[in-house]
Protein backbone atom coordinates (compact mmCIF):
# COMPACT_ATOMS: atom_id res chain seq x y z
CA UNK A 1 0.00 0.00 0.00
CA UNK A 2 1.61 3.31 -1.12
CA UNK A 3 0.76 6.43 0.70
CA UNK A 4 1.12 9.58 -1.05
CA UNK A 5 2.40 12.61 1.40
CA UNK A 6 1.14 16.18 -0.65
CA UNK A 7 3.32 18.89 0.30
CA UNK A 8 2.17 21.75 0.82
CA UNK A 9 4.16 24.98 -0.34
CA UNK A 10 4.03 28.91 0.46
CA UNK A 11 2.57 30.34 3.14
CA UNK A 12 -1.00 29.46 4.80
CA UNK A 13 -3.75 30.65 3.40
CA UNK A 14 -5.06 33.63 4.22
CA UNK A 15 -8.70 34.49 5.34
CA UNK A 16 -9.97 37.20 2.90
CA UNK A 17 -11.67 40.02 4.07
CA UNK A 18 -15.09 40.47 4.04
CA UNK A 19 -16.45 42.58 1.51
CA UNK A 20 -17.90 46.36 2.73
CA UNK A 21 -21.86 45.22 2.13
CA UNK A 22 -20.99 41.86 4.35
CA UNK A 23 -19.12 44.21 6.92
CA UNK A 24 -22.16 46.18 7.00
CA UNK A 25 -24.61 43.01 7.31
CA UNK A 26 -22.75 41.73 9.98
CA UNK A 27 -22.73 45.12 12.27
CA UNK A 28 -26.19 45.39 11.96
CA UNK A 29 -26.67 41.57 12.88
CA UNK A 30 -24.40 42.30 16.05
CA UNK A 31 -26.66 45.63 16.89
CA UNK A 32 -29.81 43.44 16.20
CA UNK A 33 -28.19 40.49 18.91
CA UNK A 34 -27.55 43.01 21.31
CA UNK A 35 -23.99 44.34 20.87
CA UNK A 36 -24.90 47.91 20.52
CA UNK A 37 -21.51 49.72 22.14
CA UNK A 38 -21.61 53.29 22.07
CA UNK A 39 -24.11 53.85 19.46
CA UNK A 40 -27.04 55.28 21.54
CA UNK A 41 -24.78 57.89 23.00
CA UNK A 42 -23.63 58.77 19.48
CA UNK A 43 -26.80 59.17 18.41
CA UNK A 44 -28.04 61.10 21.50
CA UNK A 45 -25.23 63.36 21.01
CA UNK A 46 -25.87 64.33 17.53
CA UNK A 47 -29.75 64.65 18.18
CA UNK A 48 -29.10 66.66 20.92
CA UNK A 49 -26.46 69.15 19.02
CA UNK A 50 -28.91 69.48 16.38
CA UNK A 51 -31.58 70.45 18.65
CA UNK A 52 -29.84 73.10 20.73
CA UNK A 53 -28.27 74.62 17.46
CA UNK A 54 -31.50 74.87 16.17
CA UNK A 55 -33.16 76.51 19.28
CA UNK A 56 -30.01 78.44 20.04
CA UNK A 57 -27.83 79.73 17.54
CA UNK A 58 -25.08 81.11 19.56
CA UNK A 59 -24.84 76.62 20.83
CA UNK A 60 -22.16 76.42 18.22
CA UNK A 61 -20.37 79.35 18.12
CA UNK A 62 -16.56 78.80 18.66
CA UNK A 63 -16.69 80.25 22.39
CA UNK A 64 -19.48 77.74 23.33
CA UNK A 65 -17.70 74.80 21.59
CA UNK A 66 -14.44 75.72 23.92
CA UNK A 67 -16.62 76.43 26.93
CA UNK A 68 -18.26 72.54 26.40
CA UNK A 69 -15.09 70.96 26.92
CA UNK A 70 -14.02 73.30 29.88
CA UNK A 71 -16.95 72.28 31.67
CA UNK A 72 -17.29 68.48 31.11
CA UNK A 73 -13.64 67.96 31.65
CA UNK A 74 -13.36 67.32 35.36
CA UNK A 75 -16.27 65.19 35.17
CA UNK A 76 -14.96 63.09 32.05
CA UNK A 77 -11.89 62.43 34.28
CA UNK A 78 -13.78 61.53 37.22
CA UNK A 79 -15.82 59.35 34.72
CA UNK A 80 -12.87 57.52 33.33
CA UNK A 81 -11.61 55.83 36.19
CA UNK A 82 -15.25 55.05 37.65
CA UNK A 83 -15.13 52.79 34.27
CA UNK A 84 -13.03 50.37 35.39
CA UNK A 85 -15.03 49.98 38.58
CA UNK A 86 -18.20 49.83 36.87
CA UNK A 87 -16.42 46.80 34.63
CA UNK A 88 -16.47 44.66 37.88
CA UNK A 89 -20.10 45.40 38.70
CA UNK A 90 -19.27 47.60 41.76
CA UNK A 91 -19.83 51.60 42.16
CA UNK A 92 -18.27 53.75 43.67
CA UNK A 93 -19.97 56.91 45.45
CA UNK A 94 -17.34 58.36 47.15
CA UNK A 95 -15.32 59.02 44.07
CA UNK A 96 -16.91 62.80 43.62
CA UNK A 97 -16.06 63.97 47.62
CA UNK A 98 -12.54 61.44 46.94
CA UNK A 99 -11.92 64.38 44.01
CA UNK A 100 -12.68 67.24 46.44
CA UNK A 101 -10.54 66.08 49.51
CA UNK A 102 -7.77 65.59 46.79
CA UNK A 103 -8.16 69.37 45.29
CA UNK A 104 -8.04 70.55 49.16
CA UNK A 105 -4.48 68.49 49.31
CA UNK A 106 -3.49 69.99 45.60
CA UNK A 107 -4.59 73.61 47.28
CA UNK A 108 -2.91 73.17 50.37
CA UNK A 109 0.22 72.04 49.03
CA UNK A 110 0.91 74.59 46.34
CA UNK A 111 -0.60 77.82 48.51
CA UNK A 112 -0.32 77.30 52.13
CA UNK A 113 2.74 75.17 51.83
CA UNK A 114 4.02 76.89 49.31
CA UNK A 115 5.46 73.90 46.93
CA UNK A 116 5.88 74.13 43.48
CA UNK A 117 2.96 73.25 41.15
CA UNK A 118 3.92 69.23 40.47
CA UNK A 119 4.75 68.14 44.00
CA UNK A 120 0.98 69.90 45.18
CA UNK A 121 -0.22 67.62 42.04
CA UNK A 122 1.78 64.13 42.78
CA UNK A 123 0.23 64.72 46.59
CA UNK A 124 -3.28 65.12 45.30
CA UNK A 125 -2.75 61.94 43.18
CA UNK A 126 -0.80 60.25 45.07
CA UNK A 127 -3.88 60.98 48.08
CA UNK A 128 -6.36 59.54 45.72
CA UNK A 129 -4.20 56.23 45.47
CA UNK A 130 -4.25 56.13 48.99
CA UNK A 131 -8.08 56.44 49.18
CA UNK A 132 -8.98 53.97 46.85
CA UNK A 133 -6.63 51.26 48.19
CA UNK A 134 -8.20 51.68 51.76
CA UNK A 135 -11.56 51.27 49.60
CA UNK A 136 -10.47 48.35 47.71
CA UNK A 137 -9.27 46.76 50.54
CA UNK A 138 -12.50 47.00 52.48
CA UNK A 139 -14.51 45.82 50.11
CA UNK A 140 -12.47 42.81 48.50
CA UNK A 141 -10.55 41.71 51.76
CA UNK A 142 -13.07 42.33 54.60
CA UNK A 143 -16.47 41.67 51.99
CA UNK A 144 -18.14 44.84 52.72
CA UNK A 145 -20.06 45.83 49.59
CA UNK A 146 -18.97 48.31 47.61
CA UNK A 147 -21.97 50.47 47.56
CA UNK A 148 -21.74 50.68 51.48
CA UNK A 149 -18.27 51.50 51.79
CA UNK A 150 -18.51 54.44 49.43
CA UNK A 151 -21.42 55.33 50.62
CA UNK A 152 -19.35 55.94 54.16
CA UNK A 153 -16.46 57.06 52.15
CA UNK A 154 -18.99 59.82 50.65
CA UNK A 155 -20.29 61.25 53.84
CA UNK A 156 -16.40 60.82 55.57
CA UNK A 157 -15.18 63.13 52.74
CA UNK A 158 -17.34 66.09 52.96
CA UNK A 159 -16.03 66.51 56.41
CA UNK A 160 -12.61 65.86 55.48
CA UNK A 161 -12.69 68.43 52.80
CA UNK A 162 -14.26 71.32 55.59
CA UNK A 163 -11.55 69.98 57.73
CA UNK A 164 -8.64 70.85 54.89
CA UNK A 165 -9.82 73.89 54.19
CA UNK A 166 -11.03 75.31 57.85
CA UNK A 167 -14.66 74.93 57.76
CA UNK A 168 -15.92 76.37 55.04
CA UNK A 169 -13.55 79.27 53.92
CA UNK A 170 -11.90 78.58 50.63
CA UNK A 171 -8.32 78.26 49.27
CA UNK A 172 -6.93 80.03 46.47
CA UNK A 173 -5.09 78.50 43.32
CA UNK A 174 -2.32 80.82 42.29
CA UNK A 175 0.07 79.09 40.88
CA UNK A 176 0.24 79.72 36.59
CA UNK A 177 0.94 76.17 35.79
CA UNK A 178 -2.54 74.81 37.60
CA UNK A 179 -4.57 77.81 36.68
CA UNK A 180 -3.29 76.94 32.89
CA UNK A 181 -4.75 73.57 33.22
CA UNK A 182 -8.49 74.61 32.99
CA UNK A 183 -8.20 78.68 31.52
CA UNK A 184 -4.91 78.52 28.82
CA UNK A 185 -5.02 77.43 24.92
CA UNK A 186 -2.88 75.67 22.56
CA UNK A 187 -1.23 78.07 20.28
CA UNK A 188 -3.23 77.31 16.68
CA UNK A 189 -0.15 76.35 15.34
CA UNK A 190 0.34 73.96 18.39
CA UNK A 191 -3.39 72.73 17.81
CA UNK A 192 -2.78 71.60 13.96
CA UNK A 193 0.72 69.45 15.57
CA UNK A 194 -1.47 67.82 17.86
CA UNK A 195 -4.01 67.29 15.12
CA UNK A 196 -1.01 65.94 12.33
CA UNK A 197 0.24 63.74 15.49
CA UNK A 198 -3.26 62.22 16.51
CA UNK A 199 -4.15 61.84 12.91
CA UNK A 200 -0.91 59.92 12.20
CA UNK A 201 -1.16 57.58 15.30
CA UNK A 202 -4.42 56.76 15.03
CA UNK A 203 -3.68 55.56 10.91
CA UNK A 204 -0.88 53.93 11.61
CA UNK A 205 -2.66 52.05 14.77
CA UNK A 206 -5.79 51.34 12.25
CA UNK A 207 -3.51 49.85 9.37
CA UNK A 208 -1.20 47.84 11.44
CA UNK A 209 -3.58 45.88 13.17
CA UNK A 210 -5.15 45.35 9.92
CA UNK A 211 -1.87 44.49 8.53
CA UNK A 212 -1.20 41.97 11.29
CA UNK A 213 -4.38 40.43 11.57
CA UNK A 214 -4.31 40.10 7.62
CA UNK A 215 -0.73 38.31 7.71
CA UNK A 216 -1.61 36.21 10.37
CA UNK A 217 -4.80 34.45 8.15
CA UNK A 218 -7.54 36.32 10.77
CA UNK A 219 -10.64 38.18 9.55
CA UNK A 220 -9.82 41.90 9.26
CA UNK A 221 -11.63 45.05 8.75
CA UNK A 222 -11.80 45.39 4.81
CA UNK A 223 -9.49 48.06 3.50
CA UNK A 224 -12.43 50.56 3.02
CA UNK A 225 -14.16 50.65 6.03
CA UNK A 226 -10.35 51.17 7.86
CA UNK A 227 -9.87 54.29 5.14
CA UNK A 228 -13.46 55.67 6.21
CA UNK A 229 -12.57 55.21 9.77
CA UNK A 230 -9.57 57.04 9.56
CA UNK A 231 -10.72 59.73 7.39
CA UNK A 232 -13.64 60.22 10.00
CA UNK A 233 -11.37 60.80 12.93
CA UNK A 234 -9.63 63.23 10.54
CA UNK A 235 -12.34 65.00 9.29
CA UNK A 236 -14.06 65.42 13.16
CA UNK A 237 -11.02 66.39 14.85
CA UNK A 238 -9.97 68.59 11.87
CA UNK A 239 -13.74 70.68 12.30
CA UNK A 240 -13.00 70.61 15.78
CA UNK A 241 -9.54 72.56 15.48
CA UNK A 242 -10.30 75.03 13.21
CA UNK A 243 -13.36 75.97 15.34
CA UNK A 244 -11.74 76.05 18.37
CA UNK A 245 -8.72 77.98 16.51
CA UNK A 246 -11.07 80.95 15.80
CA UNK A 247 -11.21 83.93 18.11
CA UNK A 248 -13.30 83.70 20.89
CA UNK A 249 -12.45 87.17 22.50
CA UNK A 250 -15.04 89.67 23.06
CA UNK A 251 -12.45 92.34 22.96
CA UNK A 252 -9.51 91.35 20.72
CA UNK A 253 -7.77 94.67 21.70
CA UNK A 254 -7.33 93.64 25.10
CA UNK A 255 -6.54 89.86 24.89
CA UNK A 256 -6.89 87.27 21.84
CA UNK A 257 -8.70 83.91 23.13
CA UNK A 258 -8.07 80.97 20.58
CA UNK A 259 -6.89 77.67 20.29
CA UNK A 260 -7.40 74.29 21.42
CA UNK A 261 -7.42 74.40 25.45
CA UNK A 262 -5.05 73.04 27.16
CA UNK A 263 -7.15 70.26 29.12
CA UNK A 264 -8.13 68.61 25.65
CA UNK A 265 -4.74 66.88 25.09
CA UNK A 266 -4.62 65.80 28.84
CA UNK A 267 -8.12 64.02 28.36
CA UNK A 268 -6.52 62.57 24.92
CA UNK A 269 -3.48 61.22 26.66
CA UNK A 270 -5.65 59.95 29.29
CA UNK A 271 -7.93 58.09 27.36
CA UNK A 272 -5.23 56.48 24.76
CA UNK A 273 -3.18 55.43 27.67
CA UNK A 274 -6.08 53.57 29.49
CA UNK A 275 -7.56 52.51 26.31
CA UNK A 276 -4.34 50.89 26.15
CA UNK A 277 -3.92 49.47 29.48
CA UNK A 278 -7.55 47.51 28.60
CA UNK A 279 -7.64 46.54 25.35
CA UNK A 280 -4.04 45.91 24.82
CA UNK A 281 -2.69 44.44 28.36
CA UNK A 282 -3.38 41.46 30.62
CA UNK A 283 -4.20 43.88 33.33
CA UNK A 284 -7.07 44.55 31.05
CA UNK A 285 -8.08 40.87 29.83
CA UNK A 286 -8.19 40.20 33.66
CA UNK A 287 -10.56 43.42 34.49
CA UNK A 288 -12.70 42.22 31.87
CA UNK A 289 -12.62 38.11 33.00
CA UNK A 290 -13.63 39.84 36.67
CA UNK A 291 -16.07 41.69 35.44
CA UNK A 292 -17.50 38.97 33.40
CA UNK A 293 -17.59 36.16 35.93
CA UNK A 294 -15.22 36.45 38.73
CA UNK A 295 -15.64 32.66 40.27
CA UNK A 296 -14.47 31.79 36.27
CA UNK A 297 -11.58 34.19 36.87
CA UNK A 298 -10.59 33.20 40.12
CA UNK A 299 -10.38 29.16 39.20
CA UNK A 300 -8.45 30.44 35.98
CA UNK A 301 -5.24 31.53 38.20
CA UNK A 302 -6.19 35.48 38.21
CA UNK A 303 -5.63 37.11 41.84
CA UNK A 304 -8.95 38.99 41.72
CA UNK A 305 -8.91 40.46 45.19
CA UNK A 306 -5.99 42.45 43.67
CA UNK A 307 -7.87 43.24 40.61
CA UNK A 308 -10.91 44.71 42.46
CA UNK A 309 -8.15 46.71 44.75
CA UNK A 310 -6.53 47.81 41.80
CA UNK A 311 -9.90 49.64 39.80
CA UNK A 312 -10.58 51.19 42.79
CA UNK A 313 -7.05 52.90 43.26
CA UNK A 314 -7.59 53.47 39.59
CA UNK A 315 -10.59 55.26 40.28
CA UNK A 316 -9.62 57.43 43.49
CA UNK A 317 -6.54 58.64 41.35
CA UNK A 318 -8.89 59.35 38.18
CA UNK A 319 -10.95 61.10 40.48
CA UNK A 320 -7.76 63.74 41.78
CA UNK A 321 -6.96 64.11 38.47
CA UNK A 322 -10.68 65.43 38.09
CA UNK A 323 -10.10 67.16 41.08
CA UNK A 324 -7.25 69.04 39.64
CA UNK A 325 -8.93 70.64 36.89
CA UNK A 326 -11.70 71.21 38.76
CA UNK A 327 -9.71 73.82 41.07
CA UNK A 328 -8.16 74.56 38.50
CA UNK A 329 -11.00 75.91 36.26
CA UNK A 330 -12.46 77.71 39.78
CA UNK A 331 -9.09 78.75 40.80
CA UNK A 332 -9.56 78.05 44.16
CA UNK A 333 -11.34 74.98 46.46
CA UNK A 334 -14.29 75.62 48.46
CA UNK A 335 -16.70 73.18 50.56
CA UNK A 336 -18.61 72.48 47.15
CA UNK A 337 -15.69 71.18 45.09
CA UNK A 338 -16.56 67.53 44.11
CA UNK A 339 -20.16 67.87 45.75
CA UNK A 340 -23.17 69.00 44.35
CA UNK A 341 -24.02 67.02 40.79
CA UNK A 342 -20.60 65.77 40.16
CA UNK A 343 -20.51 62.20 41.58
CA UNK A 344 -24.43 62.23 39.49
CA UNK A 345 -22.95 63.29 36.37
CA UNK A 346 -19.99 61.27 36.10
CA UNK A 347 -21.27 58.20 36.99
CA UNK A 348 -24.01 59.31 34.32
CA UNK A 349 -21.58 59.90 31.76
CA UNK A 350 -20.34 56.59 31.98
CA UNK A 351 -23.16 54.34 31.90
CA UNK A 352 -24.79 56.95 29.05
CA UNK A 353 -21.67 56.18 27.26
CA UNK A 354 -22.68 52.25 26.92
CA UNK A 355 -20.55 50.85 30.30
CA UNK A 356 -22.74 48.65 31.68
CA UNK A 357 -23.75 48.60 35.55
CA UNK A 358 -23.75 44.63 35.05
CA UNK A 359 -20.27 44.56 34.67
CA UNK A 360 -18.07 42.92 32.37
CA UNK A 361 -18.96 45.47 29.04
CA UNK A 362 -17.29 48.84 28.72
CA UNK A 363 -14.57 51.51 27.16
CA UNK A 364 -12.95 54.72 28.61
CA UNK A 365 -13.94 55.55 25.35
CA UNK A 366 -17.53 55.63 26.48
CA UNK A 367 -16.59 58.23 29.64
CA UNK A 368 -15.81 60.77 27.05
CA UNK A 369 -19.05 60.45 24.98
CA UNK A 370 -20.75 59.81 28.09
CA UNK A 371 -19.12 63.07 29.43
CA UNK A 372 -20.00 64.75 25.65
CA UNK A 373 -23.32 64.21 26.25
CA UNK A 374 -23.86 65.78 29.60
CA UNK A 375 -21.87 68.45 28.92
CA UNK A 376 -24.40 69.15 25.93
CA UNK A 377 -27.46 68.99 28.03
CA UNK A 378 -26.38 70.82 30.53
CA UNK A 379 -25.05 73.52 28.20
CA UNK A 380 -27.78 73.18 25.90
CA UNK A 381 -30.06 73.85 28.53
CA UNK A 382 -28.42 76.67 30.10
CA UNK A 383 -27.88 78.49 27.01
CA UNK A 384 -31.63 78.13 26.49
CA UNK A 385 -32.68 79.78 30.50
CA UNK A 386 -33.98 76.02 31.75
CA UNK A 387 -33.59 75.82 35.73
CA UNK A 388 -31.48 73.64 37.20
CA UNK A 389 -34.07 71.27 38.36
CA UNK A 390 -34.88 71.11 34.99
CA UNK A 391 -31.65 70.13 33.92
CA UNK A 392 -31.31 67.71 36.40
CA UNK A 393 -34.55 65.64 35.26
CA UNK A 394 -33.71 65.82 31.68
CA UNK A 395 -30.07 64.41 32.93
CA UNK A 396 -32.22 61.54 34.62
CA UNK A 397 -34.06 60.65 32.39
CA UNK A 398 -31.42 60.26 29.73
CA UNK A 399 -29.69 58.51 32.39
CA UNK A 400 -32.35 55.90 33.25
CA UNK A 401 -33.14 55.68 29.24
CA UNK A 402 -28.98 54.55 28.70
CA UNK A 403 -29.65 52.17 32.17
CA UNK A 404 -33.14 50.71 30.25
CA UNK A 405 -30.84 50.07 26.82
CA UNK A 406 -28.43 48.36 28.63
CA UNK A 407 -30.65 45.93 30.27
CA UNK A 408 -32.35 45.56 27.43
CA UNK A 409 -29.40 44.79 24.97
CA UNK A 410 -27.85 42.42 27.64
CA UNK A 411 -31.29 40.88 27.46
CA UNK A 412 -31.34 40.24 23.95
CA UNK A 413 -27.63 38.82 23.85
CA UNK A 414 -28.74 36.53 26.51
CA UNK A 415 -31.50 35.29 24.30
CA UNK A 416 -29.55 35.46 20.96
CA UNK A 417 -26.72 33.73 22.07
CA UNK A 418 -23.71 36.42 21.42
CA UNK A 419 -22.82 37.14 25.32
Amino acid sequence: MTTTVVKQEGPAAVTPAPTVGAHVRNYLSRVRGGDIGALPAVLGLVVLCTVFSIMRPTFLTAGNFANLFTQGAAVTLIAMGLVFVLLLGEIDLSAGFASGVCAAILANVATVLGYPWYVAALAAVATGVVIGTVLGFLVSKIGIPSFVVTLAGFLAFQGIVLLLIDQGSNIAVRDDVLIAIANRNLTPLLGWVLFAVAVAGYAAVQLNRYRSRAARGLVTDPMPVVLARIGAVALVLGIAVFILNQERSRNVLVTSLKGVPIVVPIIAVLLIFWTFVLQRTSYGRHVYAVGGNKEAARRAGINVDRIRISVFMICSGMAAVGGIVAASRANSVDPNTGGSNVLLYAVGAAVIGGTSLFGGKGRVLDAVLGGAVVAVIDNGMGLLGYSAGTKYVVTGVVLLLAASVDALSRRRSAATGTR
